[in-house]
């Protein structure tokens, strides 16, 4: 998730036993662990406000889904799957010719 490696995991646990100090850094452990878990349980309620907010059709909503780009690509596929966008132009294509004096 972070791509810790050990050499960085050291690193951080050495530098947390200098700022917090040995005696502190179990009760610090265990009120960052409160705090990520309490954040995590914002987000998820957040996201499914969200859901229930934008009504059906949006069920299997993703947070990543809300970056604009990917909400316009997901919602224009589903609309444009198995419709040929402009069927004139393909047909034009095949009948027209390059005037040579435009050359």
């Amino acid at each position: 998730m972070f791509n810790i490696g050990a050499e960085k995991f050291l690193t951080l646990a050495v530098l947390a036993m200098i700022l917090i100090g040995p005696d502190k850094l179990p009760h610090f452990a265990v009120e960052a662990a409160k705090f990520l878990k309490k954040l995590r349980g914002i987000s998820q309620r957040a996201t499914a406000e969200l859901r229930s907010n934008l009504g059906p059709g949006y069920e299997d909503l993703q947070v990543t889904d809300l970056n604009p780009k990917k909400f316009i690509q997901k919602h224009l596929t589903d609309v444009m799957d198995g419709v040929d966008p402009m069927p004139e132009i393909n047909e034009i294509k095949s009948v027209a010719k390059i005037d040579p004096d435009l050359l």
